[in-house]
Protein backbone atom coordinates (compact mmCIF):
# COMPACT_ATOMS: atom_id res chain seq x y z
CA UNK A 1 0.00 0.00 0.00
CA UNK A 2 1.31 3.46 -0.92
CA UNK A 3 0.37 6.86 0.41
CA UNK A 4 -0.95 8.10 -2.94
CA UNK A 5 -4.65 8.68 -3.52
CA UNK A 6 -6.06 6.21 -6.04
CA UNK A 7 -8.45 8.76 -7.55
CA UNK A 8 -7.42 12.21 -8.85
CA UNK A 9 -9.26 14.97 -6.99
CA UNK A 10 -10.30 12.76 -4.07
CA UNK A 11 -8.49 13.25 -0.78
CA UNK A 12 -7.27 10.14 1.01
CA UNK A 13 -8.77 7.62 -1.45
CA UNK A 14 -7.35 4.17 -0.81
CA UNK A 15 -7.98 0.45 -0.97
CA UNK A 16 -8.19 -1.44 2.34
CA UNK A 17 -6.56 -4.55 0.96
CA UNK A 18 -3.62 -6.53 2.26
CA UNK A 19 -4.18 -6.10 6.02
CA UNK A 20 -3.39 -9.16 8.18
CA UNK A 21 -6.41 -10.98 9.59
CA UNK A 22 -5.34 -14.12 11.42
CA UNK A 23 -4.28 -16.62 8.78
CA UNK A 24 -5.55 -14.39 5.98
CA UNK A 25 -5.49 -10.85 4.63
CA UNK A 26 -8.11 -8.35 3.55
CA UNK A 27 -9.05 -8.61 -0.10
CA UNK A 28 -7.98 -5.87 -2.48
CA UNK A 29 -10.60 -4.16 -4.62
CA UNK A 30 -13.46 -4.78 -2.16
CA UNK A 31 -13.49 -1.98 0.43
CA UNK A 32 -12.29 1.55 -0.26
CA UNK A 33 -12.22 4.67 1.92
CA UNK A 34 -11.79 8.35 1.07
CA UNK A 35 -12.70 11.96 1.55
CA UNK A 36 -15.58 13.53 -0.37
CA UNK A 37 -15.96 13.27 -4.14
CA UNK A 38 -17.02 16.86 -4.78
CA UNK A 39 -13.76 17.90 -6.46
CA UNK A 40 -13.38 15.08 -8.97
CA UNK A 41 -12.61 16.06 -12.53
CA UNK A 42 -13.55 13.81 -15.45
CA UNK A 43 -10.45 11.69 -14.92
CA UNK A 44 -11.35 11.24 -11.26
CA UNK A 45 -14.90 10.19 -12.08
CA UNK A 46 -13.60 7.70 -14.62
CA UNK A 47 -11.14 6.36 -12.04
CA UNK A 48 -14.00 5.68 -9.62
CA UNK A 49 -15.86 3.90 -12.38
CA UNK A 50 -12.81 1.83 -13.31
CA UNK A 51 -12.65 0.47 -9.76
CA UNK A 52 -16.07 -1.11 -10.31
CA UNK A 53 -17.54 0.43 -7.16
CA UNK A 54 -21.18 -0.58 -6.76
CA UNK A 55 -22.06 1.29 -3.56
CA UNK A 56 -20.94 4.56 -1.99
CA UNK A 57 -21.69 5.11 1.69
CA UNK A 58 -21.64 8.87 2.26
CA UNK A 59 -21.35 9.81 5.94
CA UNK A 60 -21.73 13.58 5.46
CA UNK A 61 -24.70 15.65 6.62
CA UNK A 62 -27.13 17.45 4.31
CA UNK A 63 -25.26 20.75 4.37
CA UNK A 64 -21.97 19.07 3.46
CA UNK A 65 -23.58 17.25 0.56
CA UNK A 66 -25.27 20.42 -0.66
CA UNK A 67 -21.99 22.37 -0.63
CA UNK A 68 -19.90 19.60 -2.25
CA UNK A 69 -22.12 17.14 -4.14
CA UNK A 70 -20.35 13.99 -5.30
CA UNK A 71 -19.30 14.07 -8.95
CA UNK A 72 -20.28 10.53 -9.85
CA UNK A 73 -23.03 11.22 -12.38
CA UNK A 74 -23.17 8.59 -15.08
CA UNK A 75 -21.68 5.84 -12.94
CA UNK A 76 -23.68 2.68 -12.30
CA UNK A 77 -23.67 2.68 -8.51
CA UNK A 78 -25.90 3.24 -5.51
CA UNK A 79 -25.28 5.99 -2.96
CA UNK A 80 -26.30 5.25 0.62
CA UNK A 81 -26.59 8.31 2.84
CA UNK A 82 -25.72 7.74 6.50
CA UNK A 83 -25.23 11.20 8.09
CA UNK A 84 -22.94 10.29 10.97
CA UNK A 85 -23.03 13.26 13.29
CA UNK A 86 -24.78 14.22 16.49
CA UNK A 87 -25.36 17.95 16.16
CA UNK A 88 -23.30 19.89 13.63
CA UNK A 89 -19.66 19.81 12.63
CA UNK A 90 -19.29 23.36 13.92
CA UNK A 91 -20.42 22.27 17.38
CA UNK A 92 -17.28 20.18 17.90
CA UNK A 93 -15.09 23.20 17.29
CA UNK A 94 -17.30 25.41 19.47
CA UNK A 95 -17.03 22.90 22.32
CA UNK A 96 -13.32 22.39 21.61
CA UNK A 97 -13.92 18.65 21.72
CA UNK A 98 -10.99 16.25 21.65
CA UNK A 99 -10.79 13.43 19.14
CA UNK A 100 -11.31 10.96 22.00
CA UNK A 101 -14.60 12.58 23.03
CA UNK A 102 -15.67 12.97 19.40
CA UNK A 103 -15.17 9.29 18.68
CA UNK A 104 -16.78 8.24 21.94
CA UNK A 105 -19.86 10.26 20.97
CA UNK A 106 -19.99 8.55 17.58
CA UNK A 107 -20.04 5.03 18.99
CA UNK A 108 -22.34 5.91 21.90
CA UNK A 109 -24.85 8.20 20.20
CA UNK A 110 -24.85 6.91 16.60
CA UNK A 111 -24.66 3.15 17.03
CA UNK A 112 -27.61 2.50 14.70
CA UNK A 113 -25.89 4.50 11.96
CA UNK A 114 -22.57 2.75 12.53
CA UNK A 115 -24.45 -0.52 12.13
CA UNK A 116 -26.02 0.78 8.90
CA UNK A 117 -22.55 1.41 7.51
CA UNK A 118 -21.41 -2.13 8.31
CA UNK A 119 -24.53 -3.56 6.69
CA UNK A 120 -23.95 -1.32 3.68
CA UNK A 121 -20.50 -2.87 3.30
CA UNK A 122 -22.18 -6.28 3.36
CA UNK A 123 -24.84 -5.31 0.83
CA UNK A 124 -22.64 -4.58 -2.19
CA UNK A 125 -19.00 -4.76 -3.13
CA UNK A 126 -16.81 -3.11 -4.18
CA UNK A 127 -17.89 -0.42 -1.73
CA UNK A 128 -16.55 3.02 -0.83
CA UNK A 129 -17.03 4.59 2.62
CA UNK A 130 -16.35 8.31 2.79
CA UNK A 131 -17.04 11.50 4.72
CA UNK A 132 -15.51 14.96 4.16
CA UNK A 133 -11.82 14.19 4.65
CA UNK A 134 -12.04 10.43 5.18
CA UNK A 135 -10.48 10.83 8.62
CA UNK A 136 -12.88 10.66 11.56
CA UNK A 137 -16.33 9.34 10.65
CA UNK A 138 -14.78 7.13 7.99
CA UNK A 139 -11.92 6.23 10.33
CA UNK A 140 -14.22 5.03 13.10
CA UNK A 141 -16.65 3.07 10.92
CA UNK A 142 -13.93 1.43 8.84
CA UNK A 143 -11.97 0.51 11.99
CA UNK A 144 -15.04 -1.16 13.49
CA UNK A 145 -15.80 -2.96 10.23
CA UNK A 146 -12.26 -4.27 9.93
CA UNK A 147 -12.16 -5.27 13.59
CA UNK A 148 -15.40 -7.22 13.27
CA UNK A 149 -13.96 -9.00 10.21
CA UNK A 150 -11.02 -10.19 12.29
CA UNK A 151 -8.31 -7.82 11.09
CA UNK A 152 -5.46 -7.65 13.58
CA UNK A 153 -5.71 -4.74 16.02
CA UNK A 154 -2.31 -3.25 15.15
CA UNK A 155 -3.22 -3.21 11.45
CA UNK A 156 -6.59 -1.56 12.11
CA UNK A 157 -4.91 1.18 14.12
CA UNK A 158 -2.17 1.67 11.52
CA UNK A 159 -4.71 1.97 8.71
CA UNK A 160 -6.44 4.73 10.66
CA UNK A 161 -3.14 6.46 11.42
CA UNK A 162 -2.10 6.45 7.74
CA UNK A 163 -4.71 9.11 7.00
CA UNK A 164 -2.51 11.82 8.44
CA UNK A 165 0.03 11.16 5.70
CA UNK A 166 -2.60 11.78 3.03
CA UNK A 167 -3.42 15.30 4.25
CA UNK A 168 -1.55 17.88 2.10
CA UNK A 169 0.20 20.61 4.10
CA UNK A 170 -1.41 23.32 1.94
CA UNK A 171 -4.85 21.95 2.79
CA UNK A 172 -4.01 21.75 6.49
CA UNK A 173 -2.66 25.31 6.67
CA UNK A 174 -5.70 26.77 4.91
CA UNK A 175 -8.23 24.96 7.11
CA UNK A 176 -6.41 25.72 10.34
CA UNK A 177 -6.09 29.42 9.45
CA UNK A 178 -9.78 29.68 8.61
CA UNK A 179 -10.95 27.93 11.77
CA UNK A 180 -8.41 29.62 14.02
CA UNK A 181 -9.87 32.99 13.03
CA UNK A 182 -13.22 31.84 14.42
CA UNK A 183 -11.95 29.78 17.38
CA UNK A 184 -8.69 31.46 18.44
CA UNK A 185 -8.49 29.73 21.83
CA UNK A 186 -9.39 26.18 20.74
CA UNK A 187 -6.87 23.64 22.03
CA UNK A 188 -7.99 20.68 19.89
CA UNK A 189 -8.50 22.44 16.57
CA UNK A 190 -5.44 21.07 14.78
CA UNK A 191 -6.07 17.57 16.09
CA UNK A 192 -9.68 17.63 14.89
CA UNK A 193 -8.81 18.86 11.41
CA UNK A 194 -5.47 17.29 10.52
CA UNK A 195 -4.45 14.48 12.89
CA UNK A 196 -5.13 10.77 13.10
CA UNK A 197 -3.02 9.67 16.09
CA UNK A 198 -2.70 5.92 16.54
CA UNK A 199 -3.22 6.12 20.35
CA UNK A 200 -6.65 7.69 19.84
CA UNK A 201 -7.95 4.79 17.74
CA UNK A 202 -6.21 2.25 19.97
CA UNK A 203 -7.93 3.85 22.94
CA UNK A 204 -11.35 3.76 21.29
CA UNK A 205 -11.05 0.07 20.45
CA UNK A 206 -9.73 -0.72 23.94
CA UNK A 207 -12.71 1.12 25.42
CA UNK A 208 -15.07 -1.06 23.35
CA UNK A 209 -13.17 -4.12 24.59
CA UNK A 210 -13.70 -3.00 28.17
CA UNK A 211 -17.37 -2.16 27.81
CA UNK A 212 -18.57 -4.81 25.34
CA UNK A 213 -15.87 -7.46 25.01
CA UNK A 214 -14.67 -6.42 21.55
CA UNK A 215 -15.63 -4.09 18.68
CA UNK A 216 -17.52 -7.02 17.13
CA UNK A 217 -19.45 -7.46 20.38
CA UNK A 218 -20.28 -3.74 20.32
CA UNK A 219 -21.88 -4.29 16.91
CA UNK A 220 -23.62 -7.44 18.13
CA UNK A 221 -25.01 -5.52 21.11
CA UNK A 222 -26.64 -3.11 18.68
CA UNK A 223 -28.15 -5.75 16.41
CA UNK A 224 -25.51 -7.29 14.14
CA UNK A 225 -26.05 -11.03 13.89
CA UNK A 226 -23.41 -13.72 14.17
CA UNK A 227 -24.20 -14.69 10.58
CA UNK A 228 -23.47 -11.12 9.51
CA UNK A 229 -20.15 -11.13 11.36
CA UNK A 230 -19.21 -14.36 9.58
CA UNK A 231 -20.29 -12.91 6.23
CA UNK A 232 -18.24 -9.78 6.86
CA UNK A 233 -15.13 -11.89 7.26
CA UNK A 234 -15.98 -13.94 4.16
CA UNK A 235 -16.49 -10.81 2.08
CA UNK A 236 -13.45 -8.87 3.28
CA UNK A 237 -10.83 -11.54 4.07
CA UNK A 238 -9.21 -14.30 2.03
CA UNK A 239 -7.26 -17.10 3.72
Amino acid sequence: MTDVSLVPGALNFRDIGGLPAGSGRTRSGVLFRSGHLGQLDDDGTRAVGALGIRRIIDLRDDDEVRISPSRVDGLDLQTQRVPLFVGSIASFFERDASLESFYRSLVDDSAEKVLAVVRGVLADQPVLVHCAAGKDRTGVTVALTLSAAGVEREAVVEDYARTERFMPESRNRAIIARLRAVHPEAQHLEELTTRSPAPVMAGLLADLDARYGSPADYLRAHGLGDDEVAELRRVLVHD
